[in-house]
């Protein structure tokens, strides 16, 4: 009985040891209004950092219609996804007096929020083990 328990013990150690699979992410951003500037995409792990601290951010040069980028090394777990095209190339979603964007932008799984950001929850997609395609449309 002693050697199940330590046995038991040692797998359960043994296999908290172990790093979480990485996996990758590719993302397919639809309506690109230009080749003007950047695309810019901040993954969030949580709902407690989304959408103001990303865990990791990417940039690609902006390609009119539709830009891939692939972001390699993620955990497998659920994340959120925020992304714009900037396309004057200063490094920030550009907003008028009113807080109201003017650059375009959009979130995983399409999600729209009311007067701001859509939820972590509505916005959350998996990524399991062996990666995944996703895809975001601009407005």
């Amino acid at each position: 009985m002693t050697k199940l328990i330590i046995a038991a013990l040692f797998t359960a150690l043994f296999t908290a040891a172990l790093p979480a699979f990485a996996a990758d992410l590719t993302i397919q951003v639809d309506g690109v209004a230009s080749d003007q500037g950047q695309v810019m995409v901040a993954v969030f792990n949580s709902a407690d950092t989304f959408p103001s601290k990303a865990l990791r951010a990417v940039t690609v040069p902006a390609r009119s219609g539709k830009v891939q980028l692939r972001i390699d090394g993620l955990p497998a777990g659920e994340y959120a996804l925020a992304v714009y095209h900037d396309a004057n190339g200063n490094g920030k979603l550009d907003r008028n007096l009113m807080g109201m964007p003017t650059e375009d932008y959009g979130f995983s799984n399409n999600a729209l929020g009311k007067r701001g950001a859509p939820s972590y929850a509505d916005a959350r997609i998996v990524l399991p083990d062996g990666g995944a395609t996703t895809s975001v449309n601009l407005h």
